[in-house]
């Protein structure tokens, strides 16, 4: 497995996709109850497998990613070849962006010395994919990309 299985509520909201999955493989619903009662090896092999499927076409997909902290902000554009960073830092340790507060605070204090932005590029490893997967397992959410661009326009 390549990435990680679903979650239960993840396969539930998958439900029609987990069965064409199936029906591409010839596997009917009584052959998947038959293998889940008597495979069990088998049936686990192949949730794996939509598993790994399901994240590889989200992963394709995603363009942007996010992980805010307390005082950090991570803003990433996911392109062909590498992604783009924009890094802010708010070295005031009284504010925390995650709160309605603290981000109201940035906003406001968006050029105070104790705000910071770092921008860089980053190459991908030979498995892109896995590259994001790895900052989604770290706690980055993957996004529209609004924070990305409005922070983008203010740098640049």
């Amino acid at each position: 497995m390549k990435y990680s299985r679903l979650t239960k509520e993840q396969f539930e909201e998958l439900h029609q996709e987990f069965i064409n999955f199936l029906a591409t493989q010839s596997i009917t619903a009584d052959e998947w109850t038959n293998l889940k009662a008597n495979k069990p090896d088998l049936a686990e092999m192949e949730l794996d497998v939509f598993s790994d499927l399901i994240w590889e076409g989200v992963l394709n997909a995603a363009e942007f990613l996010e992980h805010i902290s307390a005082q950090h902000m991570y803003l990433f554009r996911l392109g062909e070849t590498n992604m783009q960073a924009i890094v802010l830092n708010v070295k005031n340790e009284e504010v925390d962006i995650t709160t309605a507060e603290g981000y109201n605070w940035l906003r406001e204090n968006l050029m105070d010395e104790s705000v910071e932005f770092l921008q860089a590029d980053k190459d991908y490893t030979d498995d892109k994919n896995l590259d994001k997967f790895k900052m989604i397992e770290q706690g980055a959410v993957i996004t529209k990309g609004d924070l990305f661009k409005y922070f983008d326009k203010i740098i640049n």
